[in-house]
Formats: structure tokens, sequence, C-alpha cells
């Protein structure tokens, strides 16, 4: 018997009686095709997902911490000083979960502060150079192969990915659905 795996992203296993998905006027290639943009992205976040994962282990380091190194690295190259509270905002975080992050990550060797050239009142937060080498000899690398993926396209096919991936991501983030929102524990309407 002939087993294969169960394609998850074909819009029939999912939507088979097309609740969510209409299908009515497509070919049923181009049906077949959309499920393969689907799998192909799904993929991709899960080869990200592990890599993410791989990084965090090898630097010994959570999600917030890789983003805040990767904002420090960036910031050099630019020549722009990076500040506590340019890193809270770039997170999305609080002005005291970046003073622990940065506690963190200082003790951990990552990160110096010094006091900022222009500004006494902040401070200038830097990655060490073992750091910075450490997550460009790694990290760094694997990310660079998605430059060269993107680079093997004509311009014009970069241009239709680009507004592909625009739109899905403004689809995706324009629903503030009721359920996707935390729950109000307070006891208020």
């Amino acid at each position: 018997m002939d087993v294969r795996p169960l394609d998850v992203y074909d819009v029939d296993a999912s939507d088979p009686l097309s609740r969510l998905v209409v299908r009515a006027g497509m070919a049923e290639a181009d049906v077949r095709q959309v499920g393969r943009v689907m799998a192909a992205l799904a993929a991709l976040r899960e080869a990200e997902q592990r890599l993410a994962e791989a990084s965090q282990r090898y630097m010994k380091l959570n999600r917030n911490d890789m983003r805040a190194l990767h904002y420090l690295i960036a910031a050099k190259n630019r020549g722009v000083i990076a500040t506590p509270g340019a890193i809270a905002e770039h997170l999305g975080i609080s002005t005291a979960s970046t003073t622990k992050l940065l506690d963190r990550l200082e003790r951990g060797g990552h990160v110096t502060r010094e006091p900022h050239p222009t500004d006494r009142r902040a401070l200038a937060i830097a990655i060490t150079p073992e750091t910075h080498e450490a997550a460009v000899a790694t990290v760094g690398r694997q990310h660079a192969k998605r430059f060269h993926a993107a680079a093997r396209l004509t311009r014009e096919e970069r241009e239709v990915v680009i507004r592909f991936l625009e739109e899905m991501t403004a689809d995706i983030a324009s629903g503030a659905e009721a359920w996707a929102q935390p729950e109000d524990r307070s006891g208020r309407p």
C-alpha cells in the first residue's frame, strides 16, 4: 500500500466545503498551485523556527536577547548609538524589561554600557566584539542565504514576491479578531 504524507495545506484537506476559501471560478490547477504556495510558506516558517531555536541554543540566549543583539549589530553597522530606549522600542517591551534584558546580556559578556557621548541622561549600548563575531559567523551566515535566494530572482519576480508578502502580511495583520486578543481577567465588561 502506498502511504503518502497528508498534505495539510491542500485546501480540500482544510476546507472541503468551501466555508472559508471561495474557489469558485478557479481552475483546479490554480487551486493546487495556491496549496503549494501555502506549503512552501509553512516550510519556510519551520526552517526559520529551527534556525532561531538553533541560534538561541548556540548563543545561549532567548528570542528577545537575539533580537536585541541583531538590533545592536545593525546600529553599529549604521553608525547609530543604541540606547536602552531605542532597544525597548524596537523590541516592543517596557523599559523595566529592557533593563533586565540588558543586565542579563551584560552579565553574559554580550553587551557593554557606556555613558552616551552627547546625552548625559542616556547610556550607549554596544555589542561586544566576541558576541558580534559569533553572531556573524553563525546566525548571520545563515541569514545571508535569504539574500542569495532573493538575488537569484529577476527584478520583476522580486516585485511579485514583495507584493505577495506585503499583501499577505496586511491581510493577516488586519484582523484584530476577538479570539486572538488576550482575555480581560479584570471582570470589567
